[in-house]
């Protein structure tokens, strides 16, 4: 039951991450890849096996075996990447607000000029 929670909750933020990227907008896109993420950390946290209280670090006492403990490098892994993405969360939403102040417009495509555009007719193919 716990594997399929973790499971739909993966390709519930992948999902949502992928829609919201596919927006126009540069704020959901911001917001998307900061889902897409959360859904990588989410799926290399669940590769290291869903075990209820187990620990990462050796005990005296306990046989140092998959049945007793939990691999701690996949935490090791989501917690650098959680820094690394809270990082770039913030370079994106600095490059954003730049691009929304500069071009009074907050869509992926404004200040895009498209072929043709210069004459007002359609580009000619």
């Amino acid at each position: 039951m716990t594997a399929w929670l973790v499971a739909t909750g993966i390709g519930v933020l992948f999902g949502s991450g992928v829609w919201l990227c596919l927006r126009a907008r540069t704020f959901d896109v911001v917001l998307g890849l900061t889902l897409l993420t959360y859904g990588v950390n989410l799926f290399i946290f669940a590769m290291g096996r869903l075990v209820v209280h187990a620990e990462p670090i050796l005990r005296p006492g306990a046989a140092p075996t998959l049945a007793n403990y939990t691999d701690p490098l996949p935490q090791a892994l989501v917690l650098t990447a959680i820094v690394i993405s809270f990082a770039m969360t913030a370079v994106l939403l600095a490059l954003a607000l730049k691009g929304r102040f500069a071009l009074d417009d907050d869509a992926c495509d404004a200040g895009v000029d498209e072929p043709g555009d210069e004459d007002g007719e359609e580009g000619a193919r």
